[in-house]
């Protein structure tokens, strides 16, 4: 009997997730709520009188007692975990795989005109499918309007819903800080002052490739021989992480089946959600359309077909979809794109990881409609000149969004403050579209890895780097290890 390809076993455990979280939600058992109290607990001493005496005394009490219904409680002790476990997994491996990868592909390249030809091709790429993703977003919503549908009770129940919320006020905060930084401060975010510290947190993914970039590069310097033996180890270290893929995404289906059934329990009044079904369709609309135009790229240059494509990379997508980051499915992505596509591993380890930071074309297409459905929905004009300060505040927005799940709604708030929105109905416009956000970050990070793995084949046939696949299984190697 045939085995049933990744991206089906996937879709499978998205559906039954879904399923699963849609019939918790909807008995009478799931709808119950109860008190859950956190195990979290702090102390205070307070003073008691015993015996005519004060005497200091510790309490333990609970942080915080929250209301959930029984559904929510019990995904998030039975069913989360192991979603939440495959993730780690996924950006366990990441730093050490672009570090491996990486410094295998430059020290391959002998020459490094060849890194500097990719590298050029690569930005100007990326560069370019973001205007075109930013385009396609102001070109929906000033087609459809979806802001001039929302009522005045509407926008009211939103802010006081979501205007006081701690993640609102966050996302406010984090704006705040990078708005103050100088204009050269992502150049010096992106040289680490220690190695070891930057491979220790998976947002300082550019500090990592900056560190394999200089290392690759000095490799090639020293000479064939002399790197030798450091190539040798970073070859095998490369090898040995593909093979943790390989394992991991055997639990890929029963993960995002957790993932998945997590979402839908702990999502938003339904209502709340109708109420922005229209600007919800309107970035849904224009996230298809970009998928279109990768397809289009990908056909007319790489010379294969779309749907090969589409189906060679389905994996990778439904990751990204699951789990909201193109930081946590790039490793997959990196599998998939070297051996199910066949774009060489020099091309591949320098554009992913690159495109998983910078190119967040999704993103920048949320952001354009996103900003100027809040100004419709609050009647504030958007100019063309507006419109055009958007193209290039969301461009540069994109390009400093990290790859975790929320960083778009970060940007979102820098993008309208350079169209001059008014500072005091920001918490108002994140509110409106805070309840459909996770959503649509999870659709957008789709279209963001399709993004990366369409550049990296681009540059891999302009290369001449696009080859046959070389397909790697979990267990290749596994009669040699067994008796």
């Amino acid at each position: 009997m045939k085995k049933l390809a990744l991206h089906w076993q996937i879709l499978i455990g998205m559906v039954g997730g879904i399923v699963f979280g849609f019939i918790l939600i909807q008995t009478a058992w799931g709808s119950e709520e109860v008190l859950v109290k956190t195990i979290k607990e702090s102390t205070r001493i307070v003073h008691e009188n015993v015996d005519g005496q004060l005497v200091a005394v510790e309490q333990v009490q609970p942080e915080q007692e929250v209301y959930m219904t029984k559904a929510r409680h019990f995904v998030s002790r039975w069913i989360e975990p192991f979603g939440k476990i495959f993730v780690n997994l996924l950006k366990l491996i990441a730093v050490p795989l672009i570090l491996a990868s990486l410094i295998k592909g430059i020290s391959d390249l002998k020459d490094i005109a060849k890194f500097r030809n990719m590298g050029l091709r690569t930005i100007v790429i990326y560069i370019a499918t973001t205007i075109i993703a930013i385009t396609i977003g102001l070109l929906m919503v000033n087609a459809f309007e979806p802001g001039s549908g929302i009522s005045q009770e509407t926008i009211d129940n939103l802010s006081a819903t979501y205007s006081g919320n701690e993640n609102i006020q966050g996302k406010l905060n984090t704006a705040a800080q990078q708005k103050d930084a100088g204009p050269l401060q992502a150049l010096v975010d992106m040289v680490p002052s220690n190695a070891v510290e930057a491979m220790s947190d998976n947002s300082l993914m550019l500090q990592v490739i900056f560190f394999a970039i200089f290392l690759g590069i000095s490799m090639l310097l020293i000479g064939e021989k002399a790197a030798k033996p450091l190539k040798k180890f970073f070859d095998s270290l490369n090898d040995v992480v593909l093979k943790m893929v390989d394992l991991i995404m055997l639990t890929a289906p029963y993960a995002v089946f957790a993932l998945l059934a997590t979402v839908v329990v702990t999502s938003d009044d339904p209502e709340v959600l109708l109420a922005l079904l229209y600007y919800a369709l309107t970035v849904v609309g224009g996230l298809i359309l970009m998928i279109v135009v990768y397809c289009l790229i990908f056909s007319l240059y790489v010379k294969k077909s779309p749907f090969w494509f589409l189906s060679q990379i389905a994996p990778a997508q439904l990751l990204a979809f699951s789990t909201s980051s193109s930081a946590a499915t790039l490793p997959v992505t990196m599998e998939r794109v070297e051996e199910h596509m066949g774009v060489e591993k020099d091309v591949a380890s320098f554009v992913l990881p690159v495109g998983a930071t910078i190119n967040m074309d999704g993103t920048s297409l949320y952001q354009a409609v996103a900003a100027v459905f809040v100004c419709q929905a609050l009647g504030i004009d958007v100019s063309l000149s507006a419109q055009l300060t958007i193209v290039l505040t969301a461009l540069l927005a994109s390009i400093g969004s990290a790859a975790v799940p929320g960083a778009g709604m970060v940007m979102l708030v820098i993008v309208l403050e350079s169209i001059d929105f008014p500072s005091d109905l920001l918490p108002v416009a994140l509110a409106l579209i805070f309840a459909v956000d996770r959503p649509l970050d999870m659709l957008r990070t789709t279209v963001n890895v399709t993004g990366d793995a369409t550049v990296a084949s681009v540059v891999a046939k302009s290369l001449g780097k696009f080859g046959n696949p070389d397909v790697q299984d979990w267990d290749d190697h596994l009669d040699e290890v067994t008796s």
